[in-house]
């Protein structure tokens, strides 16, 4: 009887997470929590916080697996709802820090709303392509960019120009595969292009500094070229095989700016070399084609699109972070998946992975 039992408990416990997915996600976990404990060797409670991080992202994408897609699609309004009624209150009671109103103060904590935006924008608008999906026509397209257009004005207004970049990419992927025509996508490009001197007049002054600090970044060594600089004279000294755990001198030294956090492919390539990063992309390469392998599977439009969605704003992650930490992209606030020191980021990132094992594992349950 208890053996019977104990079998039910596990097949509930294992019957919506999928094996590969998980796995993967769980070696990129492991080498980024042995990473933050090598960059916070002198605060190692930030290693403890971070497994515990680690392990309420892990809950939640169990949580969010259970939930069929069908079930998933109806949080896509209300989620949304929400995320713009926060940032517009940020926007007028935010709390300021270092010149950026990104928070709302609740008294015992603070929240970061932009970051609710990186899964309710892509719910709320494969929900709206779903339900359009016999009469899918211009208009609908139209209106799918201004749902858009609305939180990434309000959070780059804040300004969080990283942030808003991630939610802009997730947005776009729905619209794309949504069937999105190579005309409509021809012609955007061509229109922001043709905006690109205007949009340079708005950015604010420091962003501008960036971009040309990417250009040269010995313009300004101690300034806005520090961190460039620093980073990649890690990864090119970690050479082939790396220095070693906890043998990064850029690393313990601190001449790597926010090492924990949005720099951490720095003290991993300083440690581990190309072999430990060739390693580290494969995995993330593998965790991308696992994600588009379920998008193509998928068997209803909501759970196709969102897949797709998913799983390239996870491909923009990488690719940003290591270009930026790499020095051919500037440096905006965007961690390494699994990888960089925090809670927010990496709670939203494994919900992305709960969506991706809901929508495999409920397609197999269906077919059956």
């Amino acid at each position: 009887m208890l053996q019977q039992f104990l079998q039910r408990a596990w097949v509930r416990l294992v019957e919506h997470v999928d094996g590969p997915l998980l796995l993967i996600t769980g070696l990129i976990m492991a080498i980024g929590l042995s990473t933050v404990y090598s960059a916070t060797y002198d605060a190692n409670n930030r290693a403890l916080a971070q497994s515990l991080n680690m392990a309420v992202g892990l809950c939640a994408m169990w949580v969010v697996a259970q939930f069929p897609p069908q079930k998933l699609m109806r949080f896509g309004v209300p989620l949304y709802i929400l995320g713009v009624i926060l940032l517009v209150l940020v926007f007028l009671f935010g709390v300021k820090v270092n010149g950026a109103r990104r928070w709302l103060s609740l008294g015992f904590t603070r929240i970061q709303p932009s970051e609710v935006l990186k899964i309710a924008v892509p719910l709320m608008l494969a929900w709206y392509f779903h339900k359009h999906e016999a009469m899918l026509r211009f208009r609908h397209y139209a209106v799918a960019c201004l749902l858009l257009l609305v939180p990434f004005v309000l959070i780059a207004k804040q300004p969080d120009l990283g942030t808003a970049i991630l939610v802009g990419a997730a947005g776009f992927y729905v619209i794309f595969f949504a069937g999105l025509p190579w005309q409509v996508i021809a012609g955007l490009g061509a229109a922001a292009a043709a905006a690109a001197p205007f949009a340079w007049t708005m950015l604010h002054d420091y962003q501008r500094k960036r971009i040309l600090t990417l250009i040269d970044p010995s313009s300004d060594p101690l300034g806005a070229g520090y961190h460039i600089i620093q980073s990649t004279i890690a990864i090119g000294s970690g050479g082939s095989f790396g220095k070693g755990w906890l043998e990064g001198t850029q690393t313990h030294l601190e001449f790597i700016p926010e090492r924990h956090t949005d720099f951490i492919f720095a003290v991993f390539s300083e440690e581990r070399g190309l072999l430990g990063n060739t390693i580290l992309v494969l995995l993330y390469l593998l965790l991308i084609a696992r994600g588009l392998m379920i998008a193509a599977n998928a068997s209803t439009l909501f759970a196709r699109i969102m897949a797709g969605s998913v799983t390239l704003s996870l491909f923009t992650y990488v690719f940003v972070n290591m270009g930026m930490v790499s020095g051919i992209l500037p440096v905006v606030g965007v961690p390494l998946p699994f990888m960089s020191y925090g809670g927010t980021a990496l709670v939203t990132l494994s919900i992305g992975i709960g969506i991706l094992m809901s929508i495999q594992t409920h397609r197999m349950l269906v077919r059956k």
